[in-house]
């Protein structure tokens, strides 16, 4: 039986990887305060999104949601947010040019800060301290200090997120995403490697077709298609008392809508169908994702879309996939016929990122581009002989010059990884291999 839903009926169920706050005054002060700031989001942009992903769920268009591992407090500048947001928009013309498909474009971006822990402590020499769950919560210097859960932390991620969406809505809006500026998104270390150059010829292609537009009386600039872009957010929805305080009322619909995020998410960790993650995100109208790993059955998954979708409404529910490359052949088509046989109507998305980490032999915990592209593959080949549409992709990026991950054009080794590894989390991939990727996604698609 269905219970009753309201934004803090979570509380009666179980909550897995939340912080233990050294106060609970002290943080319910501080979610009160929040629950009375301005929304981040409005309900009206998350119903956009979720019909822009109706059409994904259709197979009319593309579902592109990328951006950092886990944010950080102290990379809130212009130009970070302007480069992560550069490389994204750079797949997206790829993606588009290539196949003739719209792409919604959703950032893990403005609010993803909270990460979820295998323990939650963590022991160096012979001292044991809180694991380091994101900015949102501690710091990851590993000393008592910084390892106490602050709940201070929450208004500053609420303040964050509110600048960072100020800079996207700008960029977005006021020319920087232009398709006459195609090539100078076109980053040098991006230009200097192969997919800089395939990425360079189809650059010259819509500046042909824009030349051709503008001399029969068509300008970019006139037109608010070729001039803006529509740029969401989205994060891991792991904190469930911050989504409450962020959760409003519609006023138009009457509707409850989580505004942190035009989306969320549910981690691989915080799934189980009787969790509180589940109950709070069952009940808020935001077009949801859901992580889905080995472990996962095919009558579990089914049960989670009838929980988070009962009325299957088409870009209600994307699935998320996160396989890695050893296991997508095993477990991806039994699921996949499980909801096809059930009639949910659901995004498929793979995250080719979480399933394929392992340490180095430099102790760096990395991820290689070819297993990267060995699940993407697979994943597109599966749901081609399924006859399903697989039109999304989740991957974790920076516009910066890491070295983080291995392989791509530049075959980075183990030797490279010190030189520029910069994550607070897990590894990224840089713009050079995330337009590789994006060809890769591009040519798989064209077969579809």
């Amino acid at each position: 039986m269905v219970t009753k839903w309201s934004p803090d009926s979570w509380h009666k169920f179980p909550a897995e990887q939340q912080p233990e706050w050294p106060s609970d005054n002290e943080v319910d002060s501080v979610l009160t305060e929040i629950s009375k700031l301005p929304p981040l989001v409005f309900a009206g942009e998350a119903r956009t999104l979720q019909e822009q992903l109706g059409s994904v769920c259709d197979g009319n268009a593309l579902l592109l949601q990328a951006g950092d591992c886990a944010e950080s407090f102290d990379g809130l500048t212009a130009d970070a947010i302007r480069d992560n947001l550069k490389v994204i928009l750079q797949m997206a013309v790829a993606l588009t040019y290539s196949t003739g498909l719209p792409v919604v474009k959703v950032g893990r971006i403005a609010g993803q800060f909270a990460k979820p822990r295998s323990s939650p402590t963590e022991t160096k020499d012979n001292v044991e301290l809180p694991s380091f769950r994101g900015h949102i919560v501690n710091g990851p210097d590993f000393n008592a200090g910084s390892r106490t859960a602050n709940p201070q932390r929450l208004l500053q991620a609420y303040h964050q997120s509110s600048s960072t969406l100020n800079l996207l809505r700008a960029f977005t809006r006021g020319g920087f995403a232009n398709l006459a500026q195609v090539h100078a998104w076109n980053q040098e270390f991006v230009a200097n490697s192969p997919a800089g150059e395939q990425y360079r010829e189809i650059a010259d292609g819509i500046t042909d077709a824009l030349a051709f537009m503008k001399a029969c009386g068509v300008a970019s600039h006139d037109n608010s298609a070729l001039n803006e872009v529509d740029f969401y957010t989205s994060h891991e929805a792991l904190l469930l008392g911050y989504e409450e305080a962020l959760t409003r009322t519609d006023s138009t619909s009457g509707e409850w809508y989580d505004c942190s995020a035009h989306m969320l998410w549910i981690g691989e960790r915080t799934r189980q169908i009787d969790s509180a993650h589940i109950e709070f995100l069952r009940g808020v109208q935001n077009p949801l994702g859901c992580k889905v790993g080995p472990s996962a059955t095919p009558q579990e998954v089914v049960e989670l879309c009838e929980k988070l979708n009962p009325a299957a409404i088409p870009g209600r529910l994307t699935l998320i996939t996160r396989f890695g490359a050893d296991n997508v052949e095993s477990c991806l088509s039994p699921i996949v016929e499980a909801i096809v046989k059930s009639g949910h109507p659901v995004v498929w998305a793979c995250d080719p990122m979480h399933g394929n980490t392992f340490t180095s032999s430099t102790g760096h915990k990395t991820r290689h581009l070819d297993d990267i592209l060995t699940e993407l593959t697979q994943f597109f080949s599966i749901h081609r002989s399924l006859g399903t549409w697989a039109g999304g992709i989740h991957i974790e990026l920076t516009g910066g010059n890491v070295t983080e991950c291995l392989g791509g054009a530049d075959m980075l080794s183990d030797d490279d990884l010190h030189l520029r590894y910069e994550t607070m989390c897990d590894p990224r991939l840089n713009a050079s291999q995330s337009l590789e990727l994006a060809f890769l996604v591009a040519e798989q698609l064209r077969r579809d």
